[in-house]
C-alpha cells in the first residue's frame, strides 16, 4: 500500500498559494485492507474512505472508462493493480494530475509542473472530451489563476469547442453546471470564466441569453464600452473587486439580459429592455435551479436596477412602491444587496470604474425613513385590517417627501 497526495494540494503547493483541501490516492491496496485499518467508507459508485482520526478522503486508484453520456456516465475500475499514473491520466489537466509521497517526492508524468511554469491549462489526455463537465471547470481554473497569467492552451480551447457542439453539455444536471457556475463566479475575476466559455461556444449553449449581449451597442454617453457583453462582464470583475456576494454577483451577470432582446433597428437605445428581460433571467434561474435568494435578487434587480440608477430624481410615491417592492421592512439585507449591484453597474463603464455613486446613501436613507414610520401610534387611533395598511402607507409616503425635500 503506497498513499499519495494528489492534485489541487500538489498543483497550489507548488504555485505558493495556501492549501485547504487535500486529496489522497491509495495505490496497491483493497477495500478490506482500509477498512481493516479503520477507514470508514463514503463512495456509492467507486471506492472513497474517510481517514479514522483526520476526516479526510483517500480514494483507491483507480481507472475510468466511457459508457453513457454527460458527467455520470463513466464505468470505474478499482483495484490495487491500477498504477499511480493510470489514476493521474484519468484527470482534467495536467496541473491537477500530479502526485506527492510522504517525502514531497513529486510524480509527474504528464508535465504537470512544466505547464504551472508556462502558465497553461492543458489537458492530460483526449479522453478530456468524454466529459462535458470539464469545460465548467477549466473555465472556472483559467478565472481563478487569471491573475498569475493563466490562459487555456489551444489544443484544450479546441477539445473544449468539440464538447459544446456535440450535445454533450446538454447532458449536465442542473445542480453540477450550478455547483461549477457558482464557484465561478466567486473566484477572483470571474469575468474571465464567461470569456472562456465564450471562447469554445459553451456560453452559447448554456446560457445563450448572455451569449446574445455580445455585439449589441449601447448609447456612447452612458456606456462609453458601447458593447453590451463588455459592460456586462465589467459589472462582473467590479462585483469581484468590491468582494460582493454570490447573490450580487448572479444579479450583475443577469441584470442586462432584455437588451439582447431589442431589434436592431432600435439600436443602440434598449426601452423597456428591464421588463422584456424579466422572461430571460426567470429561464436561465429555472434552467440551472437557481437557490432561491439569488433568483429573486436577480429579478428584482432586472426589474429596478434604472430606478436605482434614477434614485434622486424619482418621485416619493415611486420611491416608496421600490421600497415595497423589495419588502425592506423585514428583509433589509436584500434592499443592500440591490443598492450593491447597481453601484456595481454604474461602475461597470469603461473609465467611469472610480465614480462615486451618491444614490446608494440617498436610497439607504429612504428606506430608513420608511422604515421610521411607527404602527403602534396608528392603532391606538383606531385603525385596522387594510386601514391599517392605508394609514402606514401614508405616513411612510409623508415621511418619503420630508427626506427627499431635506435630503
Amino acid at each position: 500500500m503506497r498513499i499519495y497526495k494528489v492534485g489541487g494540494a500538489v498543483r497550489d503547493r507548488l504555485l505558493g498559494k495556501p492549501v485547504t483541501d487535500i486529496d489522497w490516492v491509495v495505490v496497491g491496496a483493497t477495500t478490506e485492507e482500509m477498512l481493516a485499518k479503520g477507514f470508514r467508507p463514503v463512495g456509492a459508485d467507486f471506492p472513497v474512505f474517510l481517514h479514522p482520526k483526520s476526516g479526510e478522503e483517500y480514494a483507491l486508484a483507480r481507472t475510468e472508462r466511457k459508457s453513457g453520456r454527460g458527467y455520470g456516465g463513466f464505468t470505474f475500475h478499482a483495484s490495487p493493480e491500477v498504477t499511480l499514473e493510470e489514476d493521474l491520466i484519468r484527470r482534467d489537466l495536467t496541473i491537477n494530475a500530479m502526485a506527492e509521497d510522504d517525502q514531497q517526492n513529486l510524480t509527474d508524468p504528464y508535465h504537470g509542473q512544466r505547464d504551472l511554469e508556462a502558465r497553461l491549462l492543458r489537458h492530460v489526455s483526449p479522453a478530456f472530451a468524454e466529459d462535458p463537465l470539464r469545460v465548467l471547470r477549466v473555465a472556472r481554473f483559467a478565472a481563478r489563476y487569471a491573475a498569475l497569467g493563466f490562459t487555456v492552451a489551444p489544443e484544450t480551447l479546441e477539445l473544449m469547442r468539440q464538447l459544446s457542439e456535440s450535445g454533450e453539455l446538454e447532458a449536465l444536471t442542473p445542480e453540477r453546471s450550478w455547483k461549477e457556475i457558482s464557484r465561478a463566479l466567486m473566484e477572483d475575476q470571474p469575468q474571465v470564466f464567461i470569456e472562456v466559455l465564450r471562447a469554445c461556444g459553451a456560453l452559447k449553449v448554456l446560457m445563450p441569453e448572455v451569449d446574445a449581449l455580445f455585439g449589441v451597442p449601447q448609447p456612447p454617453a452612458h456606456h462609453p464600452e458601447i458593447d453590451t457583453g463588455a459592460h456586462t462582464l465589467s459589472v462582473l470583475q467590479q462585483a469581484a473587486l468590491h468582494k460582493q456576494p454570490l447573490t450580487v454577483r448572479w444579479a450583475c451577470l443577469l441584470h442586462d439580459l432584455g437588451k439582447g432582446l431589442t431589434p436592431k433597428e432600435e439600436w443602440p437605445r434598449h426601452i423597456a429592455h428591464e421588463f422584456k428581460g424579466l422572461k430571460l433571467i426567470k429561464a436561465v434561474n429555472e434552467r440551472f435551479k437557481v437557490p432561491r435568494d439569488c433568483q429573486e435578487l436577480a429579478m428584482l434587480v432586472g426589474e429596478y436596477h434604472t430606478h436605482g440608477h434614477r434614485a434622486l430624481e424619482l418621485k416619493p410615491s415611486t420611491l416608496l412602491e421600490l421600497l415595497q417592492s423589495f419588502d425592506v421592512y423585514r428583509r433589509p439585507q436584500r434592499f443592500e444587496e440591490f443598492i450593491a449591484a447597481c453601484e456595481m453597474d454604474a461602475r461597470g463603464r469603461e473609465g467611469l470604474e472610480q465614480r462615486s455613486y451618491p444614490q446608494a446613501d440617498y436610497l439607504r436613507g429612504a428606506a430608513t425613513a420608511a422604515r421610521s414610520i411607527a404602527v403602534q401610534p396608528l392603532l391606538e387611533k383606531g385603525f385596522k385590517g387594510p386601514e391599517l395598511g392605508e394609514a402606514i402607507k401614508r405616513e411612510r409616503l409623508k415621511a418619503l417627501k420630508a427626506y427627499k425635500e431635506n435630503a
